[in-house]
């Protein structure tokens, strides 16, 4: 038997070997290739200056204070209507109260200072000159009955109970704002339906705006009827009293302060921003306001309540 033969197996191996050699040899020429390539691009690239970065920032800036008074604007408008839907919840949970409960319930009105805390008791009847802050308050009779009668003054405390928290609304005021006169039949602000126009006290019986003002620049007029914040028995201490009322009947229907007036088509309550406690001023005319307002009208039959808005 032959021996078998090492000398092809030696020099297999060792092409296989110069294969590997020559495989990495390749891989390595290609990855030094590829460095070389790319460290040039590196080293040319660059940073930017003072300069650059100073007119970047100047040119920013500039565009933020030519735009921050849109901003502003559109706050404002956010911040009005949030408050019109805040006193839309607050109407219809007093107008839903009387009817599912078949009792009346009554709405509050009052305006303080914004720029102070409030002052526990408020002044009574009014904040003379307070703006910015809307109070409102929700009671109920507990019988059944529109609790009064036929006299005036004071709603007894005993004699009803609180529907839901205190409301306040900051940064905002009710306004008067002119009645549409033509073409009342629309959706919009400026063609939303006017209110009634009465006998010596005009529109004023049928709104409520400038709740510190006097007559005739007040809505509305008298204040037959009154309730305190809080109520209940034993009758507790009074820290507002509100004298601005709307009233639900126990059928839904809504009229101004009471019984003292008959019930109207349509009452309108005007909304306002306002910048702490300053009010806009009326431009070109007293009723007339640039910008957003919003009025939040209810129908005195229907008892529905509706926003419409500049």
């Amino acid at each position: 038997m032959s021996p078998p033969d090492w000398t092809g197996s030696v020099r297999a191996r060792s092409q296989d070997a110069r294969i590997r050699l020559s495989r990495s040899a390749n891989t390595n020429s290609r990855i030094t290739f590829v460095l070389r390539l790319r460290t040039p691009a590196i080293a040319n690239v660059r940073g930017f200056t003072l300069i650059e970065l100073l007119l970047v920032v100047g040119i920013v800036a500039m565009l933020m204070v030519l735009i921050a008074p849109a901003f502003t604007t559109i706050k404002g408008g956010t911040d009005v209507a949030s408050a019109a839907y805040t006193i839309k919840g607050v109407l219809d949970t007093a107008r839903t109260y009387a009817k599912a409960n078949n009792t009346y319930t009554w709405v509050g009105f009052y305006e303080e200072d914004v720029s102070q805390p409030s002052v526990i008791p408020a002044p009574d009847p009014q904040c003379t000159g307070c703006v910015g802050r809307l109070v409102m308050s929700v009671v109920a009779s507990k019988d059944g009955t529109n609790v009064y009668g036929s006299g005036n003054g004071t709603i007894d405390p005993t004699k009803l109970t609180q529907i839901g928290k205190l409301v306040k609304i900051d940064n905002i005021h009710l306004p008067l704002f002119t009645v549409c006169q033509s073409n009342c039949t629309g959706a919009a602000f400026d063609t939303r339906p006017a209110v009634q126009n009465d006998p010596g006290g005009g529109y004023n019986y049928s709104r409520f705006g400038e709740l510190n003002g006097s007559q005739p620049n007040t809505a509305p007029y008298t204040t037959p009827y009154n309730f305190q914040y809080p109520v209940g028995y034993p009758a507790p201490t009074m820290q507002y009293r509100f004298s601005k009322l709307l009233q639900f009947s126990p059928r839904g229907e809504s009229r101004v302060n009471g019984d003292s007036y008959d019930i109207r088509r349509v009452v309108e309550i005007g909304l306002l921003q306002t910048h702490g406690n300053v009010a806009p001023t009326p431009t070109p005319s007293a009723g007339n306001y640039v910008g957003n307002v919003v009025a939040v009208q209810i129908n005195g039959f229907a008892g529905d309540v509706r926003i419409y808005r500049r």
